[in-house]
């Protein structure tokens, strides 16, 4: 399982909702729903998309995409 806490904050800071940041990578809200609640992975391609959007440069992957839960 993962922490996606810092993830999830950044998407507010940049996008103000999940359903805003949804529509700005053009998929459904369940579908980061899922993402956010380690019901579904991430691809490579997913982490560069949503690292794109949020502004996130690639060293910093680690932090938001592989931080473990406690």
């Amino acid at each position: 399982m993962y922490d996606y806490s810092k993830l999830r904050g950044r998407i507010i800071e940049k996008f103000g909702s999940m359903s805003a940041f949804a529509d700005a990578l053009g998929t459904s809200r369940v579908t980061v729903s899922l993402k956010m609640n380690n019901e579904a992975g991430f691809t490579r391609d997913n982490i560069i998309k949503w690292s794109e959007l949020l502004e996130i440069p690639e060293e910093e992957y680690a932090q938001y995409f592989f931080c473990k839960s406690t």
